[in-house]
């Protein structure tokens, strides 16, 4: 039976920087009116308790809700928070996750999040929408990342007996919104192809709740045991999933993607970074207007924490971002850009210039001679520049929101010595 509730008010902005503002608007979306929510430690309040959720690690600086009704849920929720990238990281997020199972995590940490209702029930909550789209009870954990334009409630679907059932991704604003239903249509869109090398999550349920737009996705198994990856490997997926609508060889000039991207570029909001793009795109655009370039689809986001690799597939997930057509190799320079980013932590802009000098390595398993390969390079910084302006990452206070302090420079000194 289709879950049917009322449509309660909620915030039409939820935008913070504030970790601890942010999840306050969250809580009010998730839990709307006539519930009411209140974060701090366990104090007496009007209305009667319903739900009550662990603040990791505390209310100043909150990182994850856990359901503290279900200390096997909590637990599971605790190993599904993130991929630990040391082995001290590791050992710290399994002790967290034996204490939620045995109850001692919730001594230690006092900080709760409380929903209470005024009278009856929470029918109005987020947990009961999504138990009935569902067919059976779920908890939640929610997941309170840093501040990004694309920012959005996250929530880790959990039984009582703490099985992870699955995802769900909340859109609460524009953008959020549309990226939601994106992703949506792309898992729809890819459930039928026969993937060799890679394995995507399963659409579970989309729909609107609230004003809001929800899309649940199964669980891919993280929990089994890692292989290592190699660029083989790796190349072989991006590959699988660049042929998944097919991949032509087009003239760069008339293709449908320079199209696309024209459009993009001309449909940003004018200033002084929207200028020095545009200029840079022109010069690239004008080098590569004869260039043959395989094209192809997308993932959109492939970084090393968007994916996972087993033995005999590489488990890839958030989906929001796959489009087509686009120049092969965009993923591959993606992955490279993003990780000398966040794990290698190199310097911004040498990162940006490491994926221009780098390309015809990174790019050869793509077919790719050194020439298109740099092009490649340079379409795709220009790409994920419009993507950037047009979301308003800098307004956001996204950490590398403001592209003139690397991204740009870096573009525009590679684009005029074209």
């Amino acid at each position: 039976m289709s879950p049917v509730r009322r449509t309660p008010r909620v915030p039409t902005r939820i935008e913070s920087t504030s970790r601890t503002t942010y999840l306050r608007e969250v809580a009010g979306a998730l839990w709307p009116h006539p519930l009411t929510t209140s974060i701090g430690p366990d104090i007496a309040a009007p209305g009667r308790l319903v739900r009550e959720f662990i603040v990791v690690p505390n209310a100043r600086k909150p990182r994850l809700l856990l359901p503290a009704q279900s200390p096997r849920a909590a637990a599971t929720a605790v190993r599904r928070y993130s991929e630990p990238r040391s082995r001290l990281a590791r050992f710290r997020l399994e002790l967290l996750a034996l204490s939620m199972r045995t109850g001692a995590g919730g001594s230690l940490l006092r900080d709760r999040l409380h929903v209470r209702a005024e009278h009856g029930d929470d029918e109005d909550s987020i947990e009961s929408y999504l138990s009935s789209a569902l067919g059976q009870e779920v908890l939640v954990s929610l997941h309170v990342g840093p501040a990004r334009a694309n920012r959005k409630p996250v929530l880790a679907l959990l039984s009582p007996k703490g099985e992870l059932v699955g995802f769900a991704k909340i859109g609460i604003n524009e953008l959020t919104r549309r990226l939601v239903l994106a992703e949506a249509a792309s898992l729809t869109a890819l459930a039928s192809f026969p993937f060799q090398y890679t394995s995507i999550p399963g659409l579970l349920h989309a729909g609107k709740w609230a004003g809001l737009e929800v899309l649940v996705q199964s669980a891919l198994p993280v929990w089994q045991s890692r292989a290592p990856l190699d660029g083989h490997r790796l190349s072989e997926s991006m590959l699988e999933i660049a042929h998944v609508s097919g991949v032509s060889t087009d003239r760069f000039s008339s293709s449908p993607y320079r199209q696309a991207l024209s459009a993009r570029l001309e449909g940003l909001q004018a200033s002084e970074d929207v200028r020095c793009l545009q200029e840079a795109a022109q010069a690239v655009f004008e080098r590569a207007a004869a260039a043959m370039l395989p094209m192809g689809a997308w993932h959109g986001d492939w970084t090393p924490w968007n994916m996972a690799s087993l033995a005999d597939t590489i488990l890839l997930w958030d989906w929001e971002r796959f489009s087509a057509p686009a120049p092969l190799g965009f993923d591959a320079v993606h992955h490279r850009l993003q990780a000398a980013l966040v794990h290698e932590r190199e310097e911004p802009r040498a990162a940006v210039a490491g994926c221009v000098t780098g390309a015809p390595t990174l790019l050869a398993p793509f077919g790719l001679d050194p020439a298109s390969a740099e092009l490649t390079a340079l379409l795709y910084l220009i790409d994920l520049a419009a993507r950037y302006l047009h979301d308003g990452q800098a307004e956001a206070g996204a950490r590398l929101g403001v592209l003139r302090q690397w991204l740009l420079p870096e573009l525009a000194a590679r684009t005029a010595a074209l």
